[in-house]
């Protein structure tokens, strides 16, 4: 088994990659009027820090149940924040919202060609440090990083297999993936916060279903017990939704014994005041 931490990525998860790549190819005038986009955490960091290394405003909409962590971060890296109740605001209708007053580009969290590409650089990477692998193991919320994995791996090792992983609860993606009919969830209530996205993408869809192999799910209890593993054996912090694709393995859901296994960690912004100790 190879680990791709990107829980040590900038701002502590993949959604960098994605977040840079994507503000990078702005042209000026969408620079000077600044960024908008809608976040549970890790992509409202990603663009606040490539904002702020870019010189580009950026307004964050972000749930107001978003871990503590998560919040602090964006903020601290210069974002503007606007809260709102997942239960009571659909996310895509306030952005709209907010595009129509302020003349802003909107940069989704997974849904958009530079967003995929950026995130794709993460399997790139592993596959370039540690040779050739029989399975690449990815975690999937909206399917931006396993859209762009599964396509950055395709094409350096086209027999690798590529599965996606989800949490039980929030199983969109992969009702999707073998109904080959895009599903939804409405505000699922997993720990993995990350993977509460309520469908895949237009772009992200179709990228799935050409270019991933399978895809699983995890429950809850399972990604618990996995989290808890990684940080007790490995000694490094990775949050819920990051364990996914590790869940899948150590727990029995994927077996392939004899293989060469990639493994991505997504992220390690984890809220510690949490107290998942209970939730056990």
């Amino acid at each position: 088994m190879f680990f791709k931490c990107e829980n040590f990525q900038r701002t502590g998860s993949f959604k960098f990659r994605g977040a840079y790549n994507a503000l990078s190819q702005l042209s000026e005038e969408q620079k000077q009027k600044g960024v908008l986009t809608f976040s549970s955490g890790n992509h409202a960091q990603g663009i606040a820090l490539a904002g702020q290394l870019l010189k580009i405003p950026t307004t964050i909409a972000m749930p107001d149940d978003a871990p503590a962590v998560k919040l602090a971060a964006t903020r601290g890296y210069g974002a503007e924040v606007i809260l709102y109740n997942r239960k009571q605001t659909n996310r895509e209708e306030l952005a709209q919202t907010l595009l129509q007053e302020r003349s802003l580009t909107l940069i989704p969290p997974y849904d958009h060609p530079d967003i995929v590409a950026g995130q794709g650089t993460t399997a790139k990477e592993l596959i370039e440090e540690v040779g050739e692998l029989d399975l690449l193991l990815v975690c999937c919320g909206g399917g931006g990083l396993l859209s762009g994995c599964a396509i950055a791996t395709k094409a350096v090792l086209p027999n690798c297999r590529v599965i996606g992983v989800e949490p039980e609860l929030a199983d969109d993606a992969t009702r999707s993936f073998h109904t080959k009919t895009l599903q939804t969830v409405n505000n699922p209530d997993t720990i993995a916060d990350g993977a509460r996205t309520p469908y895949l993408g237009k772009i992200t869809f179709p990228l799935v279903l050409q270019y991933v192999d399978d895809m699983v799910t995890v429950s809850e209890e399972a990604i618990l017990r996995t989290m808890f593993f990684l940080w007790e054996r490995l000694k490094i912090v990775i949050e819920p939704t990051g364990v996914l694709a590790a869940a899948a393995l150590l727990e029995g859901v994927v077996k392939a014994p004899g293989a060469r296994i990639g493994v991505i960690i997504s992220g390690g912004n984890v809220d510690l005041a949490n107290n998942f100790i209970s939730k056990l």
